[in-house]
């Protein structure tokens, strides 16, 4: 799909990370962007970095909104139809995600259903929020954003990941599912599966202030970690806490793919009219990998294999 001027965007988490990134490459491109979530502050930044090199006449508006609550998400939906004056919009970026609600077993039940409710439920609602005026354009596109782990529900050996990678798969279940959807009752629209890898954006530090963990959430952690091979078992409650937040920061400051570079790939592959868009290289081997291997790929082996850049595992490896 052409993205061009005049056109207007949706962008949910559009404050901080791969969010922000896309609303300064579009708004630069003479897109009218609305962006909305949780953070105020976050997007009063976005808006004025969209503002300061966007062409003249190109409209920037924000929204509070918590994706995870249909009812927010209609009170952005009507903020847009207000402030851009429009009946329609051209791009739909279901962007907003969160980490967390690692195991299912004896995890947090607040905390995984927090999870899954921003990464699918934000998703839904937005689409279906935002369908009719997608509809009511000449041509429109609704891009979901899933994840790696929308196809290797993994993080690696002894580590649960189920909230978060139950949403992803969701999310390109949804998404693939949408392709004939689309096709047999709006064929002037078309959809968009992205799966990043890693991405430096703030995610785990929006997700959670580590410094802020209960001493219980510490224990859970430590041991998590003892079992993957940590020294960590002596370390102060204190300790434990800096340690994960500077992973968070580590996150964000030294992942393979910048947020911008994410932003650029999946412009490009809706330019280019792509429906499966995979974000970084970590991201095409893995996905090389598991479709090699399926029946190894929850083996302590093939997320070591992963790590360590190899290309592929065979039955026999």
């Amino acid at each position: 799909m052409n993205i061009q001027s005049g056109q207007i965007a949706v962008v949910t988490g559009g404050g901080t990370g791969m969010g922000r990134a896309l609303c300064r490459q579009l708004s630069a491109a003479g897109v009218h962007v609305a962006l909305c979530d949780v953070s105020a502050a976050a997007m009063a930044e976005t808006r004025s970095l969209c503002l300061a090199q966007a062409p003249a006449g190109t409209h920037v508006t924000t929204c509070l909104a918590d994706v995870s609550q249909e009812a927010q998400v209609l009170a952005f939906r009507d903020a847009v139809i207000a402030e851009h004056r429009t009946q329609h919009i051209n791009l739909l970026f279901n962007n907003a995600g969160i980490a967390g609600g690692g195991s299912f077993v004896n995890g947090n039940r607040a905390d995984w259903e927090r999870t899954f409710g921003v990464d699918w439920f934000g998703v839904y609602h937005g689409a279906r929020a935002f369908m009719p005026l997608l509809v009511a354009s000449s041509a429109g596109c609704i891009i979901n954003v899933s994840s790696v782990n929308g196809f290797w529900a993994s993080l690696g050996p002894g580590v649960p990941h189920t909230a978060y990678s139950a949403a992803k798969f969701a999310v390109k279940g949804f998404t693939e599912a949408l392709i004939n959807d689309l096709r047999v009752n709006a064929p002037h629209l078309s959809c968009v599966l992205v799966m990043p890898g890693h991405v430096g954006t703030s995610i785990a530090l929006n997700t959670y202030d580590a410094m802020k963990m209960s001493a219980a959430q510490v224990a859970l952690v430590r041991s998590r970690m003892v079992k993957g091979g940590a020294a960590v078992a002596d370390l102060p409650d204190d300790a434990i806490r800096q340690l994960l937040h500077q992973r968070a920061i580590d996150f964000r400051d030294n992942a393979p793919t910048t947020a911008d570079q994410a932003a650029s790939t999946i412009l490009d592959g809706v330019r280019a009219g792509k429906w499966r868009i995979l974000v970084g290289d970590d991201a095409q081997r893995l996905d090389v990998m598991v479709r090699e291997n399926p029946e190894s790929a929850y083996e302590d082996r093939f997320a070591i294999a992963w790590r360590n850049g190899a290309p592929g595992l065979t039955g026999n490896d």
